[in-house]
């Protein structure tokens, strides 16, 4: 009764939560009348936000189908999961590459909550979770190692993750990661843009009791790939990378895949 008492206390479901916000946006089902209210507050100052997060959805799919099936890598390292929901990294890539490892990292405790529904792998190939803080990035690829071979090419994934972390620590941050990866490797990343919008609707979710999220000029999303090869089409919108004639509007989410020389 005590654990399950303790374990309400963290997820705190009278409070709005960032993973429960986003699932709201992506239309899942893991989240709260508070989560669902910030989001349409935040929705009210940025009409475009659920259009942002499920476009951050795709790209997910199509870099690592990309980094899976034409790039030759097995291995991810996935920070920042959130709350499980369908096409995630490993169904993605387990699909393509049926022996594709993926670690995932998080440090909440309503994502831990969660993570058997990320535990599932496709035969022969392997899923694990780490629950940790991205800020550690020693910590994280000390324990992701257990499962990835780092001196082997991986795929490191920050997806609409890095705004809980300032500009310039976030480029720092990223620097580490890689400086922990072989040559080979990848680095796939999205962040939302600055635009009068998007301020907008940064301000109207630091109103709210969860931990702040904070957008970037292009050029501080851009910084995180220095001396890294962009894979073509490079660095813009999300919607136009590697979707094809068929592909959405441009959204204020931009990022990139990137390849470690």
């Amino acid at each position: 009764m005590s654990d399950r008492s303790d374990f309400e206390k963290e997820i705190r479901s009278g409070v709005p939560h960032s993973a429960r916000v986003w699932n709201y946006w992506i239309g899942g089902k893991d989240h709260y009348p508070v989560d669902q209210k910030l989001g349409d507050q935040v929705i009210a100052s940025y009409p475009q936000m659920r259009e942002l997060a499920r476009a951050s959805r795709a790209f997910q799919a199509r870099a690592v189908r990309y980094l899976a099936t034409e790039a030759g890598i097995t291995q991810f390292l996935d920070i920042g999961t959130g709350l499980p929901v369908q096409n995630s990294t490993h169904e993605v890539a387990q699909q393509c590459a049926p022996a594709a490892r993926v670690v995932y990292v998080d440090n909440d405790p309503l994502v831990l909550a969660h993570a058997r529904a990320l535990l599932t792998s496709a035969p022969g190939g392997t899923t694990d979770y780490v629950h940790a803080d991205l800020l550690d990035a020693g910590q994280v690829l000390k324990d992701a190692s257990r499962t990835l071979d780092l001196a082997q090419p991986v795929a490191v994934m920050l997806l609409s993750t890095l705004g809980h972390v300032a500009p310039d620590d976030g480029i720092e941050l990223v620097r580490r990661y890689m400086a922990g990866t072989a040559a080979g490797s990848y680095l796939v990343l999205c962040d939302t843009v600055a635009t009068p919008a998007t301020l907008a609707a940064q301000e109207a979710y630091a109103d709210s009791e969860t931990q702040p999220y904070l957008v970037r000029r292009p050029e501080q999303i851009l910084a995180s790939a220095e001396g890294m090869e962009l894979v073509e089409p490079g660095f813009g919108s999300i919607t136009l990378w590697r979707a094809g004639e068929d592909h959405d509007e441009p959204v204020d989410q931009w990022g990139f895949v990137a390849r470690k020389p």
